[in-house]
């Protein structure tokens, strides 16, 4: 009968500790809850199309991602600010962070999206051309495998005016410069954030494109 009490007691305590695990872990095996944010949740969704999402998940290697210092709010008050100042010669309007982005688990890879006023164009350089692939988006648009700006007008209600806004993406270094899709990458998640700030702004006339924008012949 001892033996029997304490078999009927060691039966307890095992049961006892197997449901006090299935609670803890919520009786789904243990599944943890994905770390980091999805692709159609970070900076305000400016990545929910599927080729952007797609561009962005090929430039950081990841399905999740980690917010960076990211300030979309701050960036759109800035260019309402900038088309509503008086540009004198000493006006240099400052860029703000859109978008900054790495992946949830980690790593060196990073990516950057800027956005503010600029002057007028043209923005190429004649000596660059043969470094970077043109794209027919907005104003201008060009790309190597690590740097790319998107350039597009903004008509804004009087008594604001006119202004045109850059939109810089860095991605991560070490890309091979010869890598033409990165390239398509870039300048796919520059206009699609571009595209998101013009519709904040209330722009008219941008000529963004829509998706993947198209190279220049």
């Amino acid at each position: 009968m001892t033996f029997m009490r304490s078999a009927l007691a060691r039966i307890g305590v095992a049961a006892a500790a197997a449901a006090l695990l299935t609670s803890c872990s919520g009786g789904d095996g243990g599944t943890k809850e994905p770390e980091g944010l999805a692709a159609a949740e970070v900076c305000g969704g400016f990545a929910k199309e599927g080729p952007v999402e797609a561009a962005l998940k090929a430039v950081l290697g990841s399905d999740r991602f980690e917010d960076n210092y990211s300030k979309p709010d701050k960036a759109v008050a800035r260019l309402r600010d900038d088309a509503a100042a008086e540009w004198a010669d000493a006006y240099r309007p400052q860029p703000v962070t859109y978008c900054g982005l790495r992946p949830a688990e980690g790593g060196e890879k990073d990516l950057k999206i800027e956005v503010g006023a600029v002057e007028k164009g043209p923005y190429l350089d004649p000596g660059l051309v043969p470094k970077v692939t043109s794209y027919t988006t907005g104003m201008e648009a060009f790309s190597s495998s690590g740097l790319g700006h998107v350039y597009f007008s903004c008509r804004l209600k009087a008594p604001a005016h006119e202004i045109v806004v850059e939109t810089t993406v860095w991605g991560p270094a070490g890309v091979p410069v010869a890598d033409l899709e990165q390239r398509t990458r870039l300048i796919t998640l520059a206009n699609a954030a571009a595209r998101q700030v013009s519709a904040k702004l209330g722009c008219q006339g941008d000529a963004l494109a829509t998706g993947v924008p198209p190279t220049r012949s």
